[in-house]
């Protein structure tokens, strides 16, 4: 029997804003910064009744995998603690500081580390961009996708009637 879910409870520990950039300035790496986000997207996407995966190794082309209703959607999480004026920049650039190619991943998870808001970003939306100005109030640029869970979630495939199935 498989588990329905598996969660990680990282983060909303109610320590606030100070612990949450003090965890991390405590991380030494680049590497590190990331999996730690990786980590954070995948309990709080966990939290929200999401199925979250972790495609084995380095070489994928997404950080995160999340399945709901047979619907698989591939999600690269980047994160950021630079903010000037009220706005949050991050870099959604790959390795090697290229662009993210079409077709490889469907959706950026920006965490705001010290504010502790999540942007679910379809890739075509910013594709062009090599980074993003994140503003975490009403009527920004990209508001819509401030904690925009509900776009991993999908539609519902329905299952067709007897008489249009294939073989039947």
């Amino acid at each position: 029997m498989r588990p329905q879910r598996v969660a990680f409870f990282i983060g909303r520990d109610g320590l606030g804003e100070r612990a949450m950039d003090n965890r991390w300035g405590s991380m030494k790496t680049c590497k590190e910064r990331g999996e730690w986000a990786e980590l954070c997207f995948m309990a709080r996407a966990a939290e929200r009744g999401l199925n979250v995966f972790k495609p084995h190794g380095d070489s994928a082309s997404y950080d995160v995998g999340v399945e709901q209703n047979g619907r698989f959607l591939r999600i690269q999480v980047k994160s950021t603690t630079f903010c000037r004026k009220g706005s949050y920049t991050c870099n959604i650039l790959g390795p090697k500081r290229e662009r993210y190619r079409w077709g490889k991943l469907d959706f950026f998870a920006v965490y705001l580390v010290p504010v502790d808001v999540w942007y679910i970003i379809p890739f075509e939306v910013v594709e062009d961009h090599l980074s993003l100005n994140l503003t975490p109030r009403k009527g920004h640029k990209f508001s819509q996708y401030m904690e925009a869970w509900n776009l991993l979630r999908g539609r519902e495939r329905k299952k067709p009637a007897r008489g249009q199935r294939g073989g039947d």
